[in-house]
């Protein structure tokens, strides 16, 4: 007897976002499953003035598309997604629904048309809290609450966000721990890589090369990391990819500060040769916001220490374990995370050791094998 899954996603491929890629893993973790029928729905991801209602399909699999035509606090909000979701539930008639929160928009229209289907399996893939959007926290309470009595499984991305997050510490019974995967394609080391990190390697001859990956906001936490760089000697180089909001602020805070190099968007290839030639990775975030940290899982797994900070309830502390795979610090201390900096600098032995515990704990817990087996597991004992 087959099986149909209806994934419900904020946004889906080719948008690029975490949640997104985590919706694409399941998927592709499903595809191959004999009887097993999937359906993806969606936001589309065009500016509002671009935006359309549309049908496609990625990876061998149909993706419903619903317009938006405006977004409120980083919320899409749509006038045919209550309409169209009813018609693929009518249509599709799931067995089991994957909903990706947050989405309260769509849960909104979920729940009421879940009422009149009490056989339809529901499962959360609780990515985060709404810590951020106080409005949206309180408002969304009593939501909450009905979504959780519903699911009859609420999946976290690592035991410390079960036992820190208020919603999901309700409802322990229902919890299943699914950690991330890195995509371990996107990270191979190929010709042009080697050529690249030989470069790197000229470049940054006798320094100790530390690397940051991320946007540019506040959770990520790059100005305590800029900090820190004031305090290391000039044998120390401090790279932070990417850009945001914060941009210009963090490189008015760099200023005079030669060891901070700001690298901007990089390709994959240049991303590829700096995680393979870096000694330190860098991973400052400050708050739950930053729920699991694939790139730190990234930075792990080209087998380089990480230096964290400690952050109540996220999984960044799971992925990284402190004396083991890195370094953590509290939270906040950029004295503390330049302390971490120069005992790894100062001790290669300390480094290697760290390093290879590092890149083996990625292997063994945060692979797309391991990643499918559990996704597998979990829709295949519903």
């Amino acid at each position: 007897m087959g099986l149909k899954v209806l994934h419900i996603s904020k946004y889906y491929y080719p948008f690029s976002g975490g949640t997104e890629q985590i919706a694409r893993d399941i998927v592709v973790s499903l595809k191959d499953v004999p009887d097993i029928e999937q359906l993806i729905f969606a936001f589309d991801h065009g500016t509002p003035k671009e935006s359309k209602d549309s049908r496609d399909n990625v990876d061998g699999v149909d993706v419903i598309r619903c317009r938006c035509f405006a977004k409120i606090s980083s919320q899409s909000v749509s006038a045919t997604y209550g309409k169209r979701l009813k018609e693929a539930i009518d249509s599709f008639n799931p067995d089991v629904v994957i909903l990706h929160y947050p989405n309260p928009f769509g849960t909104h229209y979920l729940l009421k048309l879940l009422k009149k289907r009490p056989g339809i399996k529901l499962v959360t893939y609780w990515h985060l809290d709404i810590v951020k959007q106080k409005f949206l926290k309180v408002f969304f309470k009593g939501q909450n609450r009905r979504l959780i009595e519903r699911s009859c499984k609420l999946v976290a991305t690592s035991p410390n966000y079960v036992k820190g997050s208020e919603w999901l510490s309700s409802a322990p019974d229902k919890c299943v721990v699914v950690p991330n995967c890195i995509n371990e394609n996107r990270l191979v080391i190929d010709d042009e890589v080697l050529k690249k990190a030989d470069e790197l390697r000229e470049q940054n001859k006798g320094k100790t090369v530390c690397l940051a990956v991320g946007r540019h906001v506040e959770y990520k936490g790059f100005k305590y990391l800029i900090e820190a760089s004031k305090k290391l000697g000039d044998d120390f180089v401090i790279g932070i990819t990417g850009k945001g909001p914060l941009t210009d602020e963090l490189k008015a805070q760099a200023a005079g500060d030669s060891k901070v190099q700001f690298l901007g968007l990089v390709s994959d290839v240049e991303l590829r040769a700096r995680l393979l030639t870096c000694d330190i990775f860098c991973f400052p975030s400050i708050t739950k916001n930053e729920a699991f940290g694939l790139a730190l899982a990234e930075g792990m797994y080209f087998g380089h220490p990480a230096v964290t900070f400690t952050i109540e309830g996220s999984g960044v502390n799971y992925v990284s374990l402190n004396g083991q795979t890195g370094i953590e610090c509290p939270n906040g201390d950029a004295d503390a995370y330049a302390e971490a900096l120069k005992t790894l600098a100062n001790n290669e032995d300390l480094r290697k050791k760290y390093g290879e515990a590092a890149k083996a704990r990625v292997i063994e817990n945060f692979t797309f094998a391991t990643f499918k087996k559990n996704i597998r597991d979990l829709v295949e004992g519903l």
